[in-house]
């Protein structure tokens, strides 16, 4: 067992328990196969027990004052840097990301961007029509928050999620899945030494019982939910069920416009390094079908081919590491899957990998970096999600073509255009049909910028004020003169 795992606990208020309601069961680690830890899992009964304690937490936290909670997540965030070998290593144990990934730096600039947020929530003033007086509102918490988070980078999703709601005034229960569950209990425990008042911030690690007991609990008064669309619609029903607002951050299959004038050696490495290395191409955003143009078509694919094939894949804690494993083995067999299929249907052909991790990775849940050309847009592979390091690479002729053929999908999280031509950047990106969109480069998360989907990739921001306000309600408050 290693060391770093061995005392993970629930952070439930004051308590820590050492077993719950539904017991341990052993943590696997993707690079290896190996089991190396005992996760305990939490059901309905540590929602409940979290709910009390959120309850009375919440209390606290608005009670220390604006200025003690700016000054509480800042603390939390010089902890969390204080510790970022921890949090790489922990990362690399639960989940396969590399070392090198730099989600920690990604997540620091989100936890101190919200936690200036946390003493400027103001409100506003008017003179309401047809009266005598005045008006103001107020910007207040909702009170207790359930926050449910996926597998794939715990550390960011919790710095996008749970902080913003924190710095709001609010509690968060936390749910991170049972598969990567350490990286969240670590910060709950920085949380309570940076001052966090206990019960403000629980995390109770489990799967869909504590998730559904967690949404139907009459004390979270909303839900923040970030997976996959087939598990949202299940908590949206839920939350339906009790008039309970909700916030959804889900999947997406972003299409990536490479034109005839664009740069094509940052083009090709674009399209090959954030489609197959960050995550092992295990995220919602990335760039995972290139729409090239015809004229350029055969030498892009070269130039992404040649640099595909040199990222190093390999042991999540060896700081060359680029490209680790997939989250688990179930997740791998998946994989191979679409890429079985493609090879059948797609109309394009393999022109990288395509196959399990060979020699010493064989053991681990390692796909190879694997890249199709000549995908045909109508395939299952062009259009789907795959989550994994696979890249679809699609021909075309017009402009017009492009667009058509990147909104022709049920997503709508990012898109991607490159070009050396302003008008037309500025006019595919009105016309195409995302949440964000990217021009020469990569959409960079940042923290003062709202994140979204259009479609089926869900609704709500995270970023910028908007994510802030998905966690505030707004009060009117009238005074007759």
């Amino acid at each position: 067992m290693n060391a770093l795992l061995e005392n993970s606990r629930p952070v439930i208020g004051t308590a820590r328990p050492g077993e719950t309601s539904l017991g341990a069961r052993d943590h696997v680690n993707p690079a290896t196969g190996c089991a190396q830890a005992k996760v305990l899992v939490c059901g309905a009964d540590e929602i409940e027990a979290a709910a009390i304690a959120a309850i009375a937490g919440q209390r606290a936290w608005m009670g220390l004052g604006a200025e003690a909670r700016r000054a509480a997540l800042m603390k939390l965030a010089d902890l969390v840097e204080a510790e970022g070998d921890t949090f790489a290593t922990l990362a690399a144990l639960e989940c396969g990301n590399p070392v090198s990934t730099p989600a920690n730096s990604l997540a620091l600039s989100w936890i101190r961007y919200y936690a200036g947020w946390a003493d400027k929530i103001e409100g506003g003033y008017s003179e309401p029509i047809g009266m005598a007086g005045f008006a103001y509102n107020r910007h207040e918490p909702y009170g207790v928050v359930g926050a449910i988070i996926p597998w794939n980078s715990p550390i960011v999703a919790i710095a996008m999620k749970v902080v913003p709601a924190l710095a709001a005034g609010n509690a968060v229960i936390l749910k991170p899945p049972t598969i990567t569950p350490f990286v969240a209990i670590r910060i709950g425990e920085l949380a309570l030494e940076a001052g966090v008042p206990p019960g403000a911030l629980c995390v109770v690690p489990g799967d869909a019982e504590a998730g559904e007991a967690l949404i139907d609990h009459p004390a979270v008064g909303k839900v923040s939910f970030t997976g996959g669309g087939v598990v949202a619609k299940s908590v949206m029903h839920r939350c339906a069920d009790q008039l309970k607002p909700l916030a959804l951050e889900l999947g997406g299959k972003s299409a990536n416009i490479i034109c005839a004038d664009a740069d094509l050696e940052k083009a090709a490495m674009m399209a090959a390094a954030w489609s197959l290395v960050p995550l092992a191409g295990q995220g919602c955003v990335l760039p995972t079908r290139v729409y090239a143009q015809a004229a350029i078509y055969d030498e892009l694919v070269d130039r992404v081919r040649t640099i595909g094939a040199s990222f190093r894949q390999g042991d999540p804690l060896d700081p060359e590491t680029l490209i680790g494993p997939v989250i688990n083995e179930a997740a791998a067999q998946r994989i191979i899957g679409v890429i079985e299929r493609a090879k059948a249907e797609s109309g394009g052909s393999v022109v990288l990998g395509g196959r399990r991790g060979q020699g010493d990775l064989a053991a681990g849940a390692y796909v190879e970096p694997t890249i199709f050309a000549g995908v045909a847009h109508d395939s299952h592979l062009a259009r789907e999600e795959v989550f994994g390091p696979v890249l679809a690479i699609v021909r075309f002729g017009e402009d017009k073509d492009a667009v058509a053929m990147a909104n022709d999908s049920r997503f709508g999280l990012g898109a991607y255009v490159h070009t050396r031509d302003l008008s037309r950047a500025h006019r595919m990106a009105s016309e195409l049909e995302a949440g964000g969109v990217g021009v020469n480069g990569m959409l960079p998360m940042a923290p003062n910028q709202p994140f979204g989907g259009y479609k089926t990739s869900g609704f709500g921001r995270e970023g910028g004020r908007q994510g802030l306000e998905e966690f505030l309600q707004i009060k009117q408050v009238v005074v007759h003169l």
